[in-house]
């Protein structure tokens, strides 16, 4: 159900931000960088873009290339797949080939992010955009807190870096910190949203609710993630960003 959630609430964002910038219908060239399964990479080329996956795991990299060859055939040959880490974009894509950036959920493994946001946005066209998913570290104590682990509800409200479900110590982000980041990248904040307020202490194994239930939930989280002061603490944050 979390990813359900997650994945839902960042494709209508992202749709939103591709709205407001192109006329309906243009086709843009999007990078997916850390793609992980190309949940939002194949449901990008189903709308018509050209997209690219950048993927370094190579697990990951083998249920996305299944899950493309379950696609119709205009739809994979919309789509080219690249082994790759988000450090090296530079390597394999020259400057300004994209309309679109998407990095979600892989800075939390990057230790000093800056040097890969900065590749990032030199990877967009002028009035491009960067997508940005991010665990918010303003919101860390509130996983444990819900839990009734009290040290570790102490510990999170003035830490970086947290344990996540996979067992792996990973960093978190926060908003203002970002915010300038952007700014010195040439990528001002252009929007942002918060991501799974109601639903991030969810059971790993949950189930996803159907039908109405499914559609109120995922209203009250959108609702929630463009609505002070839900979104400063939902468990993640979504920065949109725009190429001067």
């Amino acid at each position: 159900m979390r990813n359900v959630v997650r994945q839902e609430l960042v494709a209508r964002q992202i749709d939103e931000q591709i709205a407001g910038r192109y006329p309906v219908g243009q086709r843009l060239r999007i990078l997916d960088v850390g793609m992980g399964q190309g949940t939002q990479a194949l449901r990008l080329a189903r709308g018509g873009h050209t997209v690219t996956g950048l993927e370094s795991d190579a697990e990951m990299m083998s249920t996305a290339r299944a899950a493309l060859a379950e696609e119709p055939e205009g739809i994979r040959e919309r789509v080219r797949l690249v082994e790759g880490d988000g450090l090296e974009t530079g390597v394999h894509f020259l400057p300004g080939s994209f309309d679109v950036v998407l990095c979600h959920g892989v800075l939390m493994y990057v230790r000093e992010p800056d040097a890969m946001l900065a590749a990032l946005a030199r990877m967009l066209a002028p009035g491009g955009l960067l997508s940005l998913l991010v665990r918010n570290a303003d919101a860390l104590a509130v996983r444990p807190g819900l839990a009734g682990d009290w040290p570790a509800t102490l510990n999170a409200f003035d830490s970086h870096t947290y344990t996540n479900r996979l067992g792996l110590h990973v960093r978190a982000d926060r908003l203002d910190a970002l915010t300038a980041t952007l700014a010195g990248i040439a990528a001002p904040l252009h929007a942002w949203y918060g991501v799974r307020f109601f639903t991030d202490s969810a059971p790993d194994d949950a189930e996803v609710p159907v039908g109405e239930e499914l559609e109120r939930l995922l209203a009250a989280e959108d609702r929630a993630g463009r609505t002070d002061p839900y979104r400063g603490i939902a468990a993640l944050l979504h920065l949109c960003g725009v190429r001067g």
